[in-house]
């Protein structure tokens, strides 16, 4: 099958990586996969399978001043896009994120090509402008099929738009090099480490997490904060963190293309996010046998974590009930590893084989219609 893949860029969070573990994937099976960025500036934040087919239309990055520079803007990428899915001669074209999904469908008005569009965030508080939001509502019906996360996701979705929709959760796999999950850190060592991981945004809540994490941090002084990620909001979490006291036992340590050792050095997991799709984040640091606790945020956590047996959910941006579990925790190897033990069983619930096979029987119903 020949499957053309959209998405802004390659630089970023959960969306990307995904998308080219997936590109992987299917590669590998046989497969030929063409993955289209718009942003002329875009270094991969993760690896790139060899095999993949890029072409970036090297479109300027960042907001449009006025309404004519958006226009002319949308204008040339609509052209170039279509040009590429054209020149890609794809079977399938799959898009990512809610923006680039509306710019491929106008791209591909007319070539007879299926165009699956896949929502990475949740619709409800998403922070898209009311024009594409507009534009969403107007150009997602004339998509083959639209894929959502979670059924919470896809529900809200459909109250919206009428097309057909389907759930399909993110593979969660251990990348190539890591063939097991080993070495992860003994409760007796004398200093311990929360981790947290993602964009440095709002929607992520670290503000959140490193609030809980002042309410306990003077009753476990063995215990440090690292967050890995970046984001515009690096500077403002600092100063936080500064006004707040616990700035020499904070680390903001940047991005990984592969974080899996420094969660593996972890002792426990926070995911403090306002909301999300799905959690990637938090699926990855299960996969490395990490306990966890994670606000209970539309959508994702609940349908991640198994609350009790191999993490904990705390209601969602309750930073006095998050302070309390993770106090709960420090106090309590015995605890940690005991959710910890059975964190890891999260890859037989999203294996990449269970995920491919879903996205096999959309791309069935898809070609048939």
């Amino acid at each position: 099958m020949r499957l053309t893949l959209v998405i802004s860029c390659l630089e970023g969070g959960g969306a990307q990586r995904v998308m080219l573990a997936l590109s992987a994937a299917w590669i590998e099976r046989g497969d030929d996969v063409t993955v289209i960025t718009f942003d002329r500036v875009d270094v991969p934040s993760y690896p790139v399978h060899p095999s993949i087919t890029q072409r970036n239309l090297e479109l300027p990055a960042g907001r449009s001043t006025n309404m004519l520079e958006a226009l002319t803007k949308n204008f040339r990428r609509i052209r170039k896009l279509r040009r590429a899915i054209r020149d890609s001669k794809p079977g399938i074209v799959v898009s990512f994120l809610d923006v680039p999904n509306v710019v491929t469908l106008f791209a591909t008005r007319g070539l007879g090509v299926p165009v699956i569009v896949s929502e990475r965030g949740n619709p409800e508080l998403d922070e898209i402008t009311p024009m594409w939001r507009f534009l969403r509502r107007w150009m997602y019906p004339t998509a083959s099929a639209l894929v959502c996360q979670t059924h919470p996701m896809l529900q809200s979705m459909l109250q919206k738009i009428n097309i057909p929709g389907y759930v399909i959760p993110n593979p969660i796999s251990l990348p190539p090099g890591h063939d097991s999950i080993v070495n992860r850190r003994k409760d007796d060592s004398p200093s311990h480490t929360v981790i947290g991981m993602g964009r440095l945004t709002r929607q992520k809540g670290f503000d959140l997490l490193l609030e809980a994490f002042s309410r306990v941090a003077k009753a476990h002084p063995d215990w440090s904060l690292k967050i890995l990620g970046v984001g515009p909001l690096r500077e403002q979490l600092e100063a936080q963190a500064e006004a707040l006291g616990i700035s020499e036992r904070v680390e903001f340590a940047g991005v990984f293309a592969d974080p899996f050792p420094i969660l593996r050095a972890g002792d426990l997991f926070v995911f403090s996010s306002r909301f999300e799709g799905f959690g990637n984040a938090l699926a990855e640091a299960m996969l490395c046998g990490l306990p966890v606790i994670s606000f209970d945020c539309p959508a994702g956590p609940s349908d991640i974590i198994r609350h009790e047996i191999d993490g904990l959910l705390v209601p969602a941006g309750d930073v006095e009930a998050l302070a309390s579990a993770m106090d709960r925790l420090m106090n309590n190897p015995g605890e940690r590893e005991r959710l910890a033990s059975r964190a890891p069983e999260i890859v037989s619930r999203f294996s990449m084989d269970k995920v491919l096979t879903l996205w096999d029987e959309l791309f069935r119903k898809v070609l048939r219609a």
